[in-house]
């Protein structure tokens, strides 16, 4: 098998306007040309899924989906200017990471590297 790239991820939301609304609107991320319950990412398209709708418990993602971004401070400041719920910010010592959540709980990792392991 070749695989050549991750296409998409799923992200669970109860409320699949509100979801595309917020990543477009706070996170900056278009809306896909391709379905009305995605919006695209510079490599991969986050694409909602309401597990309710099919029989299945909505559980959010607290494991993250990490969206690498220029400035880790300044971008979580923008999330909780535009109202987004902010949990903190982590340097591990080779990156930064900013932990932020989606209206549905869903964690988002604002990161950077700056620094290989070593």
């Amino acid at each position: 098998m070749e695989v050549e790239q991750v296409d998409f991820v799923s992200v669970p939301t109860r409320d699949l306007p509100r979801a595309v609304s917020w990543y477009r609107d706070v996170l900056g991320l278009p809306a896909s040309q391709f379905s009305a319950g995605e919006v695209e990412t510079p490599n991969v398209t986050l694409a909602f899924w309401n597990p309710e709708r099919d029989g299945e418990d909505f559980t959010p993602n607290v494991a993250g989906i990490a969206l690498r971004v220029p400035d880790v401070a300044a971008a979580v400041d923008e999330v909780g200017a535009a109202g987004g719920t902010v949990v903190g910010i982590e340097d591990t010592g080779v990156c930064h990471m900013g932990f932020v959540q989606d209206p549905d709980g869903n964690t988002i990792i604002l990161h950077r590297r700056y620094a290989p392991r070593g």
